[in-house]
C-alpha cells in the first residue's frame, strides 16, 4: 500500500510508523530506580547520554524511521529499521552505565516505554518490508538465522549487562535453564502428545462422519475453558489419581507441578490437531482418490502416498497454532508449579519486580515468534513439493 504524493510515493505503513516513532521519542525512554523493586525515574532520550554521545543514536534513530518511508525501494525500507535498531542499541549500551554512575549499588536502570515502542515499530518496519519482498522459505530462514545470530552476539557481548533484567537474569542464571528446558517440554512435549493422540482420531473421523461428528464437538467444548480454569480443573482430577492409582505418584503424577499442566495444554491441542487432520486429509481431490484406487492401492497406501502428502500443508498449519498457542500457555503453569518461564512471571508480580517479569515474559515471545516462522518455512515447503516433483 502506498500514498501517492506530487513528489513521491511514500509508503502508508511507513508514514504511519514513521508518525508513531517521533511521538514515542518523546516518551521516557529509560528508567532509574533505586533498587529493584520500586518505581523508576523516567529519562528521555535526549538525556540518556551526554550530547556528544546521544547525536548517533538519536541520528540513527531519525533515519531509521526516514528510510521506512518510500514506497518503492523495498531495500531501503529493510535498512530503515536495521539502522533504527543500531541507533536504540548504541543508546541503550551507552546509556545503561551513564545513568548508574554515582546511582548508589542498588540502582537498576531498565529500557522504558519510548524505547519498546520503538523497538516494535522497527519490528514492524522490517516485517513490512521482508512481506513486500515476498522471500521464499530459505530467504525467510536466512533472515532468521541472521536475527538469531545477531541477538545472540549482542547477549553474549556483555554490552546488556548493566540493563536489570540483564542483572535478573545473572542472579538466576542456573534457574534460567532449568526452566528454559521445562518450558520447552511443556510447549513441544504436549506438541508430540497431542500428535499421537489426534493424529489417528483425525484419521478415523476423516473415514467415519459418525465419529467426526461426536469428536470435534467435544474438542471444541474444551477449548472454550479459560486457560486459568483448565489448569485449575486438572489440580483435583490428577491429586485423586495420584492419591488412588498405584504407582502414579512415582511416575511424577500429582495435583500441582508439571502432571497437570501437560495434560491441560494436551487437551488443549486436541482440536487444531484433530480439526486441521481431518480438513488436510479430506482436501486430496476425488480424481486422485478414484486413480488411485485404479491402480490398485489400499485404504493405507492410499492415506500415505495420497492423502496425506497433499493434506500435510493444512496439518503442519494446525501443528503451528498448537506450537505458538502452547509457548504463551505454558506461561500459566508457573501458577501452578509446572515450571517454565511462567515461574518468573509470577515472581515479578508477586515482588512487583518489573524487570523479573521481562524475564519470563521475553524469551516467550521470542520462542513462540522464532516457532511461527519455523513452521510457516515448513508449511510452504511442503506446498512447493507437488508443483517441483515432476
Amino acid at each position: 500500500m502506498s500514498l501517492q504524493t506530487p513528489r513521491a510515493r511514500l509508503s502508508a505503513p511507513g508514514v504511519l510508523f514513521a508518525v508513531l516513532g517521533a511521538a514515542a521519542m518523546l516518551a521516557p525512554f529509560m528508567t532509574l530506580a533505586a533498587n529493584r523493586i520500586v518505581a523508576g525515574d523516567a529519562v528521555p532520550i535526549w538525556a540518556v547520554v551526554p550530547v556528544s554521545q546521544m547525536i548517533p543514536g538519536l541520528a540513527a534513530i531519525l533515519a531509521g524511521l526516514a528510510l521506512g518511508l518510500p514506497a518503492r525501494h523495498v531495500g531501503l525500507r529493510l535498512a530503515g529499521p536495521l539502522v533504527g535498531l543500531a541507533g536504540l542499541l548504541w543508546l541503550l549500551v551507552q546509556g545503561a552505565p551513564a545513568l548508574l554512575e554515582g546511582a548508589g549499588d542498588y540502582a537498576r536502570v531498565s529500557p522504558a516505554a519510548g524505547f519498546w515502542c520503538l523497538l516494535v515499530i522497527f519490528a514492524l518496519l522490517m516485517a513490512d518490508a521482508i512481506t513486500a519482498m515476498k522471500p521464499g522459505p530459505f530467504q525467510r530462514a536466512l533472515l532468521l538465522t541472521a536475527v538469531l545470530g545477531a541477538l545472540s552476539v549482542v547477549l553474549g557481548s556483555g554490552a546488556l549487562a548493566p540493563l536489570s533484567v540483564m542483572q535478573e537474569f545473572a542472579a538466576r542464571r542456573d534457574a534460567f535453564a532449568s526452566e528454559a528446558t521445562r518450558h520447552l517440554w511443556l510447549a513441544f512435549g504436549s506438541l508430540g502428545m497431542a500428535g499421537l493422540i489426534g493424529f489417528p482420531i483425525g484419521v478415523l473421523s476423516h473415514r467415519k462422519p459418525a465419529l467426526r461428528s461426536a469428536i470435534l464437538p467435544v474438542l471444541s467444548f474444551l477449548q472454550t475453558i479459560p486457560s486459568l480454569a483448565m489448569f485449575g480443573l486438572m489440580i483435583p482430577l490428577l491429586g485423586w489419581v495420584s492419591a488412588t492409582v498405584p504407582g502414579a505418584r512415582s511416575m511424577g503424577i500429582a495435583g500441582i507441578g508439571f502432571a497437570p499442566a501437560f495434560v491441560a495444554l494436551v487437551l488443549y491441542s486436541l482440536l487444531p490437531v484433530v480439526g486441521n487432520t481431518v480438513a488436510g486429509l479430506a482436501a486430496t481431490p476425488p480424481q486422485a482418490l478414484n486413480a488411485a484406487r485404479g491402480i490398485g492401492m489400499t485404504a493405507a497406501q492410499r492415506l500415505w502416498r495420497v492423502e496425506l502428502p497433499i493434506g500435510l500443508p493444512v496439518i503442519l498449519t494446525g501443528l503451528r497454532i498448537v506450537l505458538v498457542q502452547n509457548i504463551g500457555l505454558a506461561v500459566i503453569a508457573g501458577l501452578i508449579g509446572g515450571g517454565g518461564f511462567g515461574t518468573f512471571v509470577f515472581q515479578g508480580l508477586n515482588q512487583t519486580a518489573t524487570d523479573l517479569i521481562l524475564l519470563g515474559a521475553l524469551p516467550t515471545v521470542a520462542l513462540a515468534l522464532t516457532a511461527a516462522i519455523v513452521m510457516d518455512i515448513l508449511v510452504d515447503l511442503t506446498r512447493r513439493l507437488p508443483k517441483e516433483t515432476p
